[in-house]
C-alpha cells in the first residue's frame, strides 16, 4: 500500500501572493512595494547589523553580500540600479571576493576607510594606503585595475602597487591587473563559505528537506557556524540555494537539489 508524502507546506496553507520579507519581517509585495520606493541602504544597514564583529575583533567593515538584498527586495533590477547609485555616489563599495565570479561583498565607504587605516598605521605602506583611499576609492566604481591606470592615470609607482597589495587593499587577478580588496578578509570568506555550507546542510537533512524559517532561526548551531543564523538564511535565500514558500505559517524554505 502506498503512502502519500505529506509535505510541510502542503500542511500548511500556501499563499498566493508572492511577497518576500523586509526588515523588520512583514510581508512586502515584490516589484510595487506598497510602501513606496525600495530603501536599498535601509537594508543594507539591517543586514549589516547582522555581521559578528567579535569573531574577526572588529578589525574589518561590516561585510553584505549583494545578493544578500534579493532576499529582502524580489525586485532584483531596482535594487542594482539603486546599489549602483549608491556606489556612484561614493557611499557604498562593491568586491569580487574571489571563491565565486558572481558572489560580490558590500561594505560602506566610509567602514572600509576607517578599518583600512586601522589595519595599516604603523606600517611601510600607510602613506601609500592613504593616497589609494584619498585618490582612487572616492571617485572610482571600479571592481579590478590594469597596471596602465595604476600608472597612469591614478600616478602610483610599481613599488607603491606592491605595497598595495602587501596590504591587502588590492589583490593579483592576473598579470598586470589587480582586485580591489578589503585587507585580511580570509576568514571572513573561510568562515562564510564553511557556515553556509553547514546551515544548507541543516536544511537538507530536514523532513523532506524543508523548514520554516521562523523555527531554523532558533535552532542551535555546531562550531562551523560562526556567524548568526539569520546571515546565513540571507544569503541561502538571496542566492537561491533554498526555495521560499511563504505560507499561514511564516516563510518555508526548501532545500533546491542543484
Amino acid at each position: 500500500m502506498n503512502r502519500k508524502r505529506t509535505l510541510i507546506s502542503d500542511t500548511f496553507k500556501v499563499t498566493k501572493r508572492r511577497f518576500t520579507e523586509n526588515t523588520f519581517g512583514k510581508p512586502q509585495c515584490g516589484e510595487a512595494d506598497q510602501d513606496g520606493p525600495l530603501d536599498i541602504k535601509s537594508s543594507l544597514e539591517y543586514l549589516m547589523t547582522l555581521f559578528p564583529r567579535k569573531v574577526f575583533n572588529d578589525s574589518l567593515p561590516l561585510i553584505v553580500m549583494k545578493h544578500q538584498l534579493y532576499s529582502i527586495h524580489s525586485a532584483k533590477t531596482t535594487v542594482d540600479r539603486q546599489l549602483n547609485l549608491l556606489r556612484e555616489q561614493g557611499e557604498v563599495m562593491m568586491f569580487q571576493l574571489g571563491f565565486d565570479a558572481d558572489t560580490f561583498g558590500l561594505v560602506f565607504t566610509a567602514d572600509y576607510k576607517e578599518k583600512t587605516l586601522a589595519g595599516t598605521a604603523g606600517t611601510g605602506g600607510q602613506g601609500t594606503v592613504e593616497k589609494f583611499l584619498n585618490k582612487v576609492v572616492p571617485s572610482c566604481t571600479d571592481l579590478s585595475f590594469n597596471k596602465d591606470k595604476m600608472l597612469k592615470e591614478f600616478l602610483f609607482t610599481d613599488s607603491e602597487i606592491t605595497q598595495l597589495v602587501k596590504c591587502g587593499v588590492l589583490t593579483v587577478r592576473d598579470a598586470g591587473s589587480w582586485w580591489l580588496s578589503v585587507p585580511n578578509s580570509g576568514k571572513f570568506t573561510k568562515y562564510f563559505i564553511q557556515g553556509r555550507k553547514a546551515v544548507l546542510n541543516m536544511i537538507k537533512k530536514a523532513r523532506y528537506g524543508e523548514v520554516l524559517k521562523n523555527e531554523l532561526e532558533e535552532r542551535r548551531t555546531t562550531s562551523h557556524v560562526k556567524f548568526p543564523m539569520k546571515y546565513h538564511i540571507h544569503d541561502l535565500m538571496g542566492a537561491e540555494l533554498v526555495e521560499s514558500i511563504p505560507t499561514t505559517s511564516g516563510t518555508l524554505l526548501r532545500y533546491v537539489d542543484t
